[in-house]
């Protein structure tokens, strides 16, 4: 029978297709632990949707819902709150679980922990794990577990993303057989907005954190990238190099050994949070990671709330990831339970703390340290598609002894800490993203003059794109001038003496990474909306010199000096309207003043 053009069309899609959703990523380890003995069966009770699969897919936001309603309505030691609405109208939802639930955001006497999942939802693994748990916990022998600690868990952050489900989401990556999508309906990756806070969805988990002031956060996701043998992964800003120096030492001695001989125990193979220099020479060592703002950790480590970054690995099955999060979940919960006392007063420490500076960036340490790093052996390959050569992992464990490691550490920037930062009330955006970070501030109520330093740009540049939907600033330079300035009524004080006193200054010193100034919410300073005719500049140019003789022959100096100066007529003009004062005093003026 002959085809017709479009009927062959669709038979070659579906081969395509088809073939595609054969394995082709690199060879696999067998693996086996304890932990499969987690999973029910499809005879039980309260058996969860991805089980139902033996964890190799994972249910849609409708039946993952039901699930959970299911659930909280059989238990009173669950509730569930909706706390926020995605950009195509979803609801977020957290389950709460506590053996005191009246009590859970006003109870500072027992350890509070947010697990996250969902974040990017083709990383959708805590989800499943999480149900799996919450389950055994009101269903099973695990109820110990809230004996001491309540948990907020959220199943699914980014709804939107998990809806915008496919078999072709994430092809880096082992199951399960549906994914949901990295970013939100928005296009906004919502691990690159803590810090600006554009999405719904952050503004509502950032509220969420505000109101239940957890005291510690576990951010589940799936990495890419190279090869190993570890299946999970996670990673917190170092006390090398944080800001929230006493949480990050517990996480360091407390958390870190205990998490470890938790998974091991249980089958798996937890490792360090690191990432490969060089993508075509894995030996060449490792980088340690400080997180910035815009990130979980980043933020978390900025505003005193002990945050781990957990990044299960693509490459293992869906099932081997799942069961490790259930793992890490469960012994999170048992620690906590022994040590959650001593990471309150750790965090209490950091948020009571009031050091004259702060690093805003740190750069790599050329010192590295030196670790054993469980690896899998690789080859290098040539494309005859791409014309370049790449890296083909071979599926064989190999051992890297002293395999450096180069912690970003070392300082790269830092300041000191200003008393306070001064807001004009046309900073509307501004002043609302802090009131939904909870940072403190003070409406002024009567004129007054203050001394204070005023910036002004002297260098910038744009990014070449829009990332994250907004025009951000790469780098800019600042002349400082201390002068006395008049305050009006409607102006904002933001002390940074306040438990939040590290965020505001990470969000409001224009030269921090992730800075609103960065982010360019403040884009209007380097526009200039007046200018001038050469019939009315001349005149008023004569009038300057006789003024002011010297100008003159400064004049012929940046002449001199400037060749492209002197080959436009315009750039003279501007010349002179800049010591005019007509000209704009406001033009790239940072628009917030900074009290020392």
């Amino acid at each position: 029978m002959k085809l017709s053009g479009l009927s062959l069309l669709l038979v070659i899609n579906s081969a395509t297709c088809w073939s595609l959703k054969a394995d082709t990523l690199p060879p696999l380890e067998a693996w086996q632990g304890q932990s499969e003995q987690l999973i029910q069966s499809a005879a039980s009770s309260w058996v969860t949707p991805a089980e139902l699969t033996k964890l190799t897919d994972s249910p849609d936001y409708a039946a993952t819902m039901a699930y959970v309603h299911k659930l909280v309505a059989s238990s009173d030691m669950l509730e569930l709150e909706q706390f926020g609405t995605s950009a195509q109208g979803r609801a977020i939802f957290v389950v709460k679980a506590s053996k005191q639930l009246a009590k859970m955001a006003q109870n500072t006497k027992r350890p509070l922990l947010l697990v996250q999942a969902g974040i990017h939802s083709g990383e959708i693994d805590g989800k499943d794990a999480g149900l799996m748990l919450l389950r055994d916990i009101v269903h099973g022998d695990k109820q110990a577990l809230l004996e001491n600690v309540d948990l907020l868990f959220v199943p699914i952050f980014s709804v939107d993303g998990h809806e915008r489900r496919s078999a072709y989401s994430r092809m880096n990556q082992r199951g399960p057989s549906i994914q949901g999508w990295r970013a939100t309906a928005q296009n906004l990756n919502l691990n690159r907005d803590y810090s600006k806070a554009d999405a719904p969805e952050m503004q509502a988990m950032l509220q969420l954190i505000n109101k239940y002031d957890p005291d510690l956060y576990l951010d589940i996701h799936v990495t890419d990238g190279e090869d190993y043998q570890y299946d999970i992964t996670y990673g917190f800003n170092h006390a090398s190099a944080a800001i929230s120096v006493n949480s990050a030492s517990w996480l360091t001695k407390l958390y870190r050994p205990t998490i470890d001989q938790a998974l091991q125990q249980a089958g798996h193979v937890p490792g360090p949070l690191v990432f490969g220099i060089d993508s075509q020479d894995f030996a060449k060592g490792l980088s340690g990671w400080t997180a910035t703002p815009r990130y979980s950790n980043g933020y978390g480590d900025v505003r005193h709330l002990p945050t781990i970054l957990v990044e299960n690995h693509s490459l293992k099955p869906y099932k081997q990831r799942v069961l490790g999060t259930y793992t890490l979940l469960e012994a999170t919960l048992g620690l906590l339970d022994q040590q959650g006392k001593a990471l309150m007063l750790a965090k209490q420490a950091d948020q009571h703390a009031r050091p004259k500076r702060m690093v805003l960036s740190y750069t790599d340490n050329t010192n590295p340290v030196l670790i054993n790093f469980k690896g899998i052996s690789y080859q290098t390959a040539s494309s005859e598609y791409s014309g370049a050569t790449y890296v083909k992992w071979t599926g064989e464990p190999t051992l890297y002894a002293n395999l450096p490691v180069y912690w970003q550490n070392v300082v790269e920037r830092d300041i000191a800490i200003p008393t306070a930062y001064w807001l004009p009330p046309q900073q509307q955006e501004v002043i609302q993203r802090l009131r939904i970070h909870g940072i403190k501030f003070d409406v002024i109520n009567k004129a007054q003059k203050i001394s204070a330093q005023q910036l002004t740009v002297t260098d910038y540049h744009f990014a070449k794109e829009p990332f994250e939907s907004r025009l951000t600033i790469t780098d800019a330079e600042f002349s400082r001038e201390q002068s006395l300035h008049s305050i009006e009524q409607g102006w904002v004080r933001v002390s940074t003496d306040q438990p939040l006193g590290r965020l505001a200054v990470a969000l409001l010193e224009p030269t921090a990474p992730d800075s609103f100034f960065k982010w360019g919410f403040m884009l209007g300073l380097f526009q200039r909306t007046e200018y001038f005719e050469p019939y009315a500049i001349e005149p008023l140019i004569d009038r300057l010199l006789e003024q002011q003789p010297k100008l003159k022959q400064q004049f012929a100096e940046a002449l001199a000096e400037n060749s492209a100066l002197k080959a436009d007529p315009r750039a003279r003009y501007d010349w002179f309207y800049q010591k005019l004062p007509y000209y704009d005093q406001q033009f790239l003026k940072y628009p917030i003043l900074i009290e020392l």
